[in-house]
């Protein structure tokens, strides 16, 4: 499906599927839903929900009539997070949205980068065999740790 909202475009044949959830209901019956959330190439997330005709994605059809429909909605980084949260089992969460810690110690920060940043970050990932975050963290230590307080400012304003 394909839909321009807010002047952005929305297409779920070049967007990446992140995960799927139906509900309990069998296909056919009209309280049958099922969404499935989307990331796009620029991170933006979005998700393509369908359902019958007694569900969320009802569609009116005039005279008190009601058929299935469907609707792409647009989500935020943290709503995308959340859905998946409620949705997906930990090991496609996890895949989605990086590794979460057991003692709640980590933090999710979502940036964005530059795709030739983002290759160096794949590769180094993978080269080290350490999450993403792992690498970011180290490296973000790693330049703390290499030069004083009042550099780190000027080397960031200089960026």
């Amino acid at each position: 499906m394909k839909k321009i909202i807010n002047n952005r475009k929305y297409d779920t044949d070049t967007a990446t599927l992140v995960g799927e959830w139906s509900s309990n209901y069998p296909i056919n019956d009209f309280h049958y839903e099922e969404e499935s959330l989307y990331v796009k190439r620029n991170g933006e997330y979005f998700l393509f929900g369908e359902g019958g005709a007694m569900s969320k994605y009802a569609e009116n059809m005039g005279d008190n009539s009601w058929s299935g429909g469907s609707e792409i909605i647009p989500l935020s980084y943290e709503s995308a997070r959340e859905w998946a949260e409620t949705h997906l089992d930990a090991d496609d969460y996890e895949a989605a949205f990086g590794e979460v810690s057991e003692d709640g110690d980590d933090m999710m920060l979502s940036v964005r980068v530059s795709a030739n940043a983002k290759a160096m970050l794949d590769r180094l990932s993978a080269r080290l065999g350490k999450s993403k975050g792992e690498v970011v963290s180290k490296a973000i230590v790693h330049l703390y740790a290499s030069v004083e307080t009042d550099e780190v400012e000027r080397l960031v304003a200089s960026m």
